[in-house]
């Protein structure tokens, strides 16, 4: 018997697994890299941005704008301070302008668990009274 029907006579199988290997190499190293990397990850807790000094601060704010967590408005000046409505605070502001340098501004500072459509409201308010320099009282950066 030759060779040739020796290896003709064989009978190949075929080879049906699957090497596992490398993919359990590859899924070790992304649990590792997973591992690695959670700690570094920061909480989901959002931090509200703070601001520092402006470029060009006002030369002076006499009246500020006060907003509570209920929404109540009180405009308060050097020598007044009273609660007002939406509609009063444009009244009120336009008649403290007209008395006042136009480099005055008026500084709204708003409790942080109100809705930011309720600042957006009085700021729209001063602006529509002639109020030239509307101010955001934040948290400051430097302390």
């Amino acid at each position: 018997m030759s060779t040739d029907s020796f290896r003709s006579t064989r009978r190949r199988r075929t080879f049906n697994d699957i090497n596992m290997v490398p993919f359990i190499d590859v899924m070790l190293v992304l649990l590792i890299i997973f591992m690695v990397s959670a700690p570094m990850l920061t909480p989901g807790a959002i931090n509200v941005p703070s601001a520092g000094k402006s470029t060009k601060p006002p030369t002076r704010h006499v009246a500020h704008v006060l907003l509570d967590a209920d929404g109540n408005i009180r405009f308060k000046t050097p020598r007044t301070e009273e609660t007002l409505t939406l509609k009063e605070l444009g009244t009120a502001a336009a008649s403290w302008q007209a008395s006042q340098p136009e480099e005055s501004a008026v500084m709204i500072q708003a409790d942080k668990t109100l809705a930011y459509e309720h600042v957006v409201a009085a700021m729209g308010e001063l602006q529509g009274a002639g109020v030239k320099r509307v101010a955001l009282g934040v948290k400051s950066a430097a302390k």
